[in-house]
């Protein structure tokens, strides 16, 4: 099993997931797990033998969103951001925010309106991430 979490071991500190071949979530429990190598070996609730684990083998897991603790401040999760309109100081709409990639030297928003920007999501471009207006303020201009 691999992580894409920051931490391989990150998921181990969650009991419940979500195990989802293409989408298809159904709950499961974790009952044990351990590091090995770059991955988990885990055991989940209803995983019994190596034949049931072998069709779960590719899914996706997700942990419930109850379960995740509240992100330190100026921190947020990739997935509050998604969907967010994107406006300059200018107040120019420039898109929403359709994914977040991680590029090792700092996380670039990829914004999508009349065309594709990719916006480095640092201090000194990110002005303001405002939830209540579903929305963040770059310092961007339109043709950036």
């Amino acid at each position: 099993m691999q992580t894409l979490t920051e931490s391989v071991d990150g998921l181990l500190a969650y009991s419940s997931w979500w195990i989802g071949p293409s989408g298809n979530w159904s709950p499961r429990r974790l009952l044990e797990g351990r590091i090995h190598g770059n991955g988990l070996v885990v055991r989940i609730e209803g995983v019994d033998d190596r034949t049931a684990a072998a069709k779960l083998r590719g899914a996706s897991i997700a942990v419930p969103r109850s379960e995740l603790p509240a992100p330190p401040s100026g921190q947020y999760y990739w997935s509050d951001l998604i969907g967010l309109s994107v406006i300059n100081r200018q107040g120019e709409a420039l898109g929403q925010v359709a994914e977040i990639l991680s590029t090792g030297a700092h996380d670039v928003i990829v914004v999508r309106g009349d065309r594709e920007r990719l916006i480095p999501f640092v201090g000194p471009v990110l002005c303001e991430v405002d939830f209540d207006a579903e929305r963040l303020v770059v310092d961007w201009g339109l043709d950036y």
